[in-house]
């Protein structure tokens, strides 16, 4: 796998926005078969910055129902949270 594959996307949320200035973390969809070491290769080749650490988790997708009622599910995904060194960023625009 190359990066692009194993990073996804990176998530904007309310509470990504107040690690980012607080404690330098970063929300970010990672492919679910990456492990650690490949999600921190992959976000330092592809954002040039310095990752101090990784945690990952598995989120499980959601019950749903589409407008019949057949249920379905959100897929399932992997979150990881990257903390970059100190002076590095993220510039999300």
């Amino acid at each position: 796998m190359n990066s692009f594959d194993i990073i996804k996307t990176v998530r904007v949320t309310e509470k990504g926005a107040r690690q980012a200035e607080a404690l330098n973390q970063y929300t970010v969809v990672a492919d679910r078969r990456a492990n650690k070491i490949e999600i921190r290769q992959a976000v330092e080749e592809l954002f040039k910055v310095k990752v101090v650490r990784v945690n990952t988790m598995n989120i499980i997708g959601k019950a749903r129902r589409q407008s019949s009622a057949a249920r379905g599910s959100a897929p399932d995904w992997k979150k990881a949270i990257v903390t970059l060194k100190e002076g590095d960023k993220i510039v999300l625009t």
